[in-house]
């Protein structure tokens, strides 16, 4: 793995981790019975994190791919539909 996968992957990690910490405020803030506007302003901000680390983690598949495209004649033609798939999928 190369310090950009490393430096990636920890990106990606952090990003989760406070999703992680988002959601287990949103979970505080109902059982609490905070107000419906505060939930759902917490609950946003932990989808969108969610769906940034899911672009993040899928942008690094296609660029890896790509790299190892380059190498292998017609490897890309199984991976983009692939990865077109789990793009979609955070749509």
């Amino acid at each position: 793995m190369s310090s950009t996968d490393a430096e990636t992957q920890r990106k990606i990690a952090n990003r989760l981790k406070r999703a992680q910490g988002q959601l287990g405020a949103v979970i505080a803030a109902v059982e609490n019975g905070s107000d419906c506007r505060a939930v759902v302003t917490q609950l946003a901000a932990v989808s969108s994190a969610l769906d940034r680390a899911g672009f993040q983690i899928i942008a690094s598949a296609m660029k890896d791919c790509l790299v190892e495209a380059e190498g292998e004649p017609g490897a890309d033609e199984v991976s983009l539909p692939e990865l077109e798939k789990l793009f979609l999928s955070l749509a």
